[in-house]
C-alpha cells in the first residue's frame, strides 16, 4: 500500500467492534507490573552458560590522548576474565560518514585508538564473573593523560559557525520574499534572542545490552528503538553481515531519542561474548549516561517579527545556532516550525553548527519544535503586548490558507480550534492583560499561552499476520514499544480490523528477524507500524473473504467471524489445520509531498510567582490538541500529559550544566539534573479535538508522543511574564532570574 491517494472508507472507520478510540489498559501492562516483562539486562536465557559482567571505564578529560594506561591491578583482581584498552581491543569497522542516510546505523568503534574526543568516552572496558567484580576491577585501572585545549562552549564559538548540510527532504535554509526590507519597515516590532541549556534524557531505564553468540549469530538483547538501524549498527562495527546479527528489545522502559543510537555497551559486550563464548552483561550508570550517550544541544536562537499595526505579520525570522560533537553533524532544528506556523509574506530561518568537544548531541524530545517554540511563542507574546493584542487573537489574524512555504494546503488544520476550545475550558477572558495584576497574598498570579506544532511523518513498514485454527492471530514486526503503548494501540487495529476480541490478538514486537518497521522515534511508530499492520490485515480478510466464497468488498468482520451473501463462519474455522498467514507493507507516497501534514494543539498556563523568593509554582495547565484519530484515548492522554510535563520542566528546571574549564556536565545525576517531580506538578489536563485526517495514512491518524512538549514551556514563560512583568529569555527560568529582573525593574524606576 502507498499513501498517493487519500485514504477511503475501511474498517477503522467502520470500527464494528468499538475497539478504536477505546482506552482500553495496556495488554502488556499486567506483565510489567508483576515483573514478567524482561527488559534488556533482565534477559536471562543465552548460549555459553552463566553470564559474565562488563562494566567501562570513561575518560576524565574532554580532549587529548591516553599518555600511558596500567591493567595489571585490574586483570589480577578476583573474577575478571578480560581486560580491553586501545591497545589490545578487537579490530572493528571505522566510524561511519557523517553523511550516512541512517545515522543511527552507522559503525561505532569502541577504543579504536588512544584519541579522547569526549569526556566519558570509554578508554577501557573489565568484564568478570559478577558486576561487582567488574565495577571494583574497573577503579584499578590507572589512565595518564595528554590533555588538550578544547572548547566546550557555544556563546564563545558562535563566531566559528558552519552551515550544516542540507538534508534530503528539508533545507537549512529558507528564505521567502525580502525578509530583511520587511522588517525593518514594519511599523511595530520584535527582534528578541532566547537561550536553551543542554537537556539530558534521562530514562528511567537505563542503556544495557545482554549479549550471546548462538549458531554463528551475536544475539543483542539491548534498549533500542529501531533495531534495523542497531542491527546495522552491530554490523558494521564487527565487521559481519547484518543477517549475523539478531538486535531484540522486547520492552524498552523510555527511549525520548536516547536510544535511537546503540551505544558501547552493545558493541564491546557483542565482542566480549564472541571471546569469551559465554553471554555478557553490560549496563551503564546513570552517571556515565549523561556522557556516554546523546543529549540535547544547548541553542541560541534570534526571533524577529514585523507586523501591521493591525497585527499582520509582514516578516518573520528566525535564526538558530547549536552545537554538536566535534566528530558529528548533528543539528538541533529549532526554526523547522517557524516556516509553517504563521502567515507571512516575508520569511527567513536558518540553521548554523558549532563544532564543541562535547558528547555527541542528537535528537531529544521533540527534536527542533521542542526548543524552537520556546523562543518563537515567546517572541509572539511580546508582539501581542506591543501591539495591545490578546495573543490568541493576534495568532488567529495570522492564520495562513495554505503553508506559507512549501505552497501546499494543509492536510488538517485545527489550531483555530484549539486555542478557542482551550481559552473556553481554561477561563482565559478572566485573565488580566497587565502583569502583576493579580495577587494572593505574596505570590503574582499569571496565565500565559502557546501554540503546539509537530510535524508528521509517514515511513515505510512492513508486517506479517498469521490466523490459526483457534481464531488466535499472530502479528509480528520489528516494532518496539518504548513505554508508550505500542502493544495495545496495534492490537487495537489488529482486533478491530480483522472482528476479534482484544485476547484473540498475539502482537509480537521487538525483534529484528520480524519484518522491518521504522521502529519508535519522531512521533511516526503508531502510523507507521499500524499502517503496515492495516495493510497486512486487508490482505488475509481478502483471503479469508475469498475462502468463504464472498466478494471481500461485501465481507463483514465481527465477533470473530465472516459474514456476507447470507454466508457466515468463524474466522478459525476459515483459516482450517494449516491456518493462513498475509503479508503487508505501507509507503509514503505522493499523499506527504501535496499536503502539509502536522498536528496541531494550544498550551495554556497558570503560575505563582512569589514577590520575596522569586519562586515560580505551576498551578494548573490544560493542553487541547488535534492530532487525527485517536487510537487509544488513555494512551494517547497518557503521551500528552507527559509531554506537557516534560515542557513544564524545560521551562523551569532542567539544565545540564557544562563546566566550562574541563568539559563535563557538572550535574551527572538525578540528584542535580532535575526534573519535574508530583509535587511540581498539579492539575495538567490533555484533550483531543475530533479529528480524522485521510491525506496522512489509512488510519488517519497523526503522531502524539512529542505534541504535546511542543510549545508547553512557551506557555509557562508567558504566564511568568503575565504574574510578574519579568521577561526571562533565557532558559531554565530559575528564581535567581526572576529576582534579577524584578531589581532590573525596580532600579528602572
Amino acid at each position: 500500500m502507498e499513501m498517493n491517494n487519500p485514504a477511503p472508507r475501511n474498517a477503522i472507520d467502520d470500527n464494528r467492534q468499538g475497539l478504536i478510540g477505546k482506552g482500553i489498559n495496556r495488554v502488556e501492562g499486567l506483565l510489567k507490573v508483576t515483573g514478567q516483562a524482561p527488559y534488556a539486562y533482565e534477559v536471562v536465557e543465552g548460549e555459553g552458560g552463566k553470564a559474565a559482567y562488563g562494566f567501562i571505564v570513561g575518560a576524565t578529560i574532554a580532549k587529548g590522548t591516553v599518555a600511558g594506561i596500567d591493567t595489571a591491578a585490574a586483570e589480577n583482581a578476583p573474577g575478571v576474565l578480560l581486560v580491553w584498552t586501545h591497545r589490545n581491543a578487537p579490530r572493528q569497522g571505522a566510524w561511519g560518514p557523517l553523511d550516512a542516510k541512517d545515522r543511527y546505523g552507522r559503525a561505532s568503534p569502541q577504543m579504536g585508538s588512544n584519541r579522547v574526543d569526549y569526556y566519558g568516552q570509554a578508554v577501557a572496558y573489565v568484564v568478570a564473573q559478577t558486576f561487582e567484580q567488574a565495577r571494583a576491577a574497573a577503579y584499578l585501572v590507572k589512565v595518564r593523560y595528554a590533555p588538550e585545549p578544547g572548547e566546550f562552549e557555544l556563546a564563545p564559538a558562535r563566531g566559528k559557525a558552519v552551515k550544516p548540510p542540507d538534508e534530503p527532504n528539508q533545507k537549512t535554509d529558507s528564505l521567502v520574499g525580502d525578509f530583511a526590507s520587511a522588517f525593518e519597515g514594519a511599523a511595530v516590532k520584535v527582534d528578541s534572542s532566547y537561550t536553551t541549556p543542554c537537556h539530558i534524557h534521562a530514562q528511567m531505564e537505563p542503556h544495557a545490552t545482554m549479549a550471546y553468540w548462538k549458531d554463528g549469530r551475536v544475539v543483542i538483547h539491548c534498549a533500542s528503538q529501531l533495531l534495523e538501524s542497531a542491527q546495522q549498527a552491530v554490523a558494521g562495527t564487527l565487521q559481519i553481515a547484518p543477517d549475523k546479527v539478531r538486535i531484540v528489545s522486547r520492552y524498552v522502559g523510555g527511549g525520548f531519542g536516547g536510544k535511537l543510537p546503540v551505544y558501547g555497551d552493545v558493541m564491546l559486550s557483542a565482542m566480549a561474548a564472541r571471546q569469551l563464548n559465554r553471554p555478557v552483561k553490560t549496563a551503564l550508570t546513570r552517571q556515565q549516561m549523561f556522557h556516554f550517550t546523546t543529549h540535547r544541544s544547548d541553542t541560541m536562537q534570534r526571533v524577529r517579527l514585523g507586523a501591521t499595526a493591525d497585527g499582520k505579520f509582514v516578516a518573520i525570522g528566525h535564526e538558530t545556532w547549536a552545537h554538536s560533537a566535534r566528530f558529528d553533524n548533528f543539528m538541533e532544528n529549532a526554526s523547522l516550525q517557524t516556516r509553517t506556523l504563521y502567515a507571512a509574506p516575508n520569511r527567513m530561518t536558518t540553521h548554523r553548527l558549532v563544532k564543541l568537544d562535547l558528547p555527541i548531541a542528537d535528537s531529544t524530545r521533540a527534536p527542533g519544535e521542542a526548543v524552537g517554540m520556546l523562543a518563537l511563542e515567546q517572541a509572539v507574546d511580546e508582539l501581542a503586548e506591543k501591539l495591545k493584542l490578546d495573543p490568541i487573537e493576534l495568532r488567529i489574524r495570522n492564520e495562513p490558507a495554505q503553508d506559507p512555504e512549501l505552497n501546499v494546503p494543509y492536510s488538517s488544520r485545527q489550531l483555530v480550534a484549539c486555542m478557542r476550545e482551550g481559552a473556553q475550558r481554561f477561563g482565559w477572558r478572566n485573565r488580566r492583560a497587565e502583569p502583576a495584576a493579580v495577587v494572593e497574598g505574596r505570590w503574582w498570579i499569571g496565565m500565559g499561552m502557546a501554540a503546539a506544532t509537530r510535524s508528521n511523518f509517514l515511513m515505510p513498514s512492513k508486517c506479517n499476520v498469521a490466523l490459526d485454527r483457534q481464531g488466535v492471530l499472530t502479528v509480528r514486526m520489528a516494532m518496539t514499544d518504548i513505554g508508550t503503548g505500542s502493544y495495545t494501540v496495534l492490537t487495537q487495529v489488529a482486533a478491530e480490523t480483522m472482528g476479534l476480541p482484544v485476547d484473540k490478538v498475539r502482537m509480537l514486537l521487538g525483534d529484528s528477524d520480524f519484518p522491518e518497521t521504522p521502529g519508535s522515534g519522531g512521533s511516526w511508530g503508531a502510523a507507521s507500524a499500524g499502517s503496515g499492520l492495516f495493510d497486512a490485515c486487508t490482505n488475509l480478510r481478502e483471503k479469508l473473504a475469498r475462502k468463504l466464497g464472498v466478494a471481500p468488498a461485501e465481507a463483514v468482520f465481527a465477533d470473530g467471524r465472516v459474514s456476507g451473501a447470507g454466508k457466515s463462519e468463524t474466522l478459525g474455522a476459515l483459516a482450517g489445520t494449516l491456518g493462513l498467514e498475509a503479508s503487508g507493507e505501507i509507503k509514503p507516497g505522493s499523499m506527504a509531498k501535496k499536503f502539509s501534514q502536522q498536528a496541531y494543539g494550544a498550551h495554556f498556563a497558570e503560575v505563582a510567582v512569589h514577590r520575596d523568593t522569586g519562586e515560580i509554582r505551576l498551578r494548573r495547565m490544560l493542553g487541547v490538541f488535534a492530532a487525527g484519530r485517536i487510537l487509544n484515548e488513555k494512551t494517547a492522554k497518557n503521551q500528552a500529559v507527559g509531554a506537557m510535563v516534560w515542557g513544564v520542566g524545560s521551562a523551569l528546571m532542567e539544565e545540564a550544566v557544562v563546566d566550562p574549564r574541563y568539559g563535563f556536565f557538572a550535574n551527572q545525576d538525578l540528584a542535580g539534573y532535575h526534573v519535574a517531580a508530583h509535587a511540581d506538578i498539579p492539575a495538567v489536563e490533555a484533550i483531543f479535538l475530533p479529528e480524522v485526517d485521510d491525506k496522512t495514512n489509512p488510519l488517519k491518524i497523526k503522531g502524539v508522543g512529542e505534541l504535546g512538549i511542543c510549545g508547553a514551556g512557551a506557555a509557562v514563560a508567558n504566564a511568568v511574564y503575565n504574574a510578574c512583568g519579568v521577561r526571562i529569555r533565557q532558559f531554565p527560568l530559575t528564581l535567581d532570574k526572576v529576582m534579577t529582573g524584578l531589581a532590573a525593574k525596580q532600579a528602572g524606576g
